[in-house]
């Protein structure tokens, strides 16, 4: 995803109301071998970038005038009641080095899962998305979980996952839980409901 910035020398409360007045967001791009820049942003195209999955998890390629790099968005800060972005952090990316990012699940197949489809039961989902390190060219967009073995009582945990080449979990040796299959007091399975059938 392309990102357009535009170099900002004022600093200070005083220069960042006039930005977002104007309808900028102030912002700074630091790390790697360069120093902190200061940086203006579009607030609509950045507040509707925020929106989007893919602007949280992606190596960005960010252009500050007529010189462009990779970064990340590492943080960014919104108004306590107002849709006001106020500002945002970028940090740079080097090719070779690793990167830790939180990367979104995708959970797919929930409803052929045994768990729902024979027990009446409800996949719940622990974990939204999943610490990971990887180099930056090998950085998913997301992770697909399968859901669909899923029995009644089980839960999916990391190791369960299958992660692209060259993505590694970051918790991976604490294995934490990432969806539980449960069936609600009350539900009937499928072989109870035909034995009730029967009688």
């Amino acid at each position: 995803m392309e990102v357009i910035a535009f170099p900002r020398s004022e600093q200070g409360s005083g220069a960042s109301r006039r930005l977002r007045r104007a309808g900028q967001t102030p912002g700074i791009i630091y790390g790697g071998s360069g120093a902190p820049v200061n940086v203006a942003l579009d607030h609509n195209a950045l507040f509707h970038a925020l929106k989007k999955e893919a602007f949280h998890s992606s190596v960005l390629d960010m252009k500050v005038g007529d010189k462009a790099e990779k970064v990340l968005l590492r943080d960014f800060q919104m108004h306590a009641f107002k849709p006001l972005v106020m500002h945002v952090d970028f940090q740079r990316v080097d090719p070779n080095q690793k990167i830790h990012v939180r990367v979104p699940l995708h959970f797919v197949n929930s409803e052929v899962a045994p768990a729902v489809k024979l027990s009446g039961g409800i996949i719940s989902h622990v974990l939204n998305d999943l610490d990971v390190t990887c180099l930056p060219k090998d950085l998913p967009a997301f992770i697909e979980v399968d859901l669909s073995s899923m029995t009644e009582g089980s839960s999916f945990h990391v190791s369960d996952l299958k992660l692209p080449a060259g993505v590694a979990a970051v918790h991976a040796k604490d294995n934490p839980t990432i969806a539980t299959a449960s069936v609600p007091r009350g539900a009937k399975t499928a072989d109870g409901a035909a034995e009730e059938a029967k009688k």
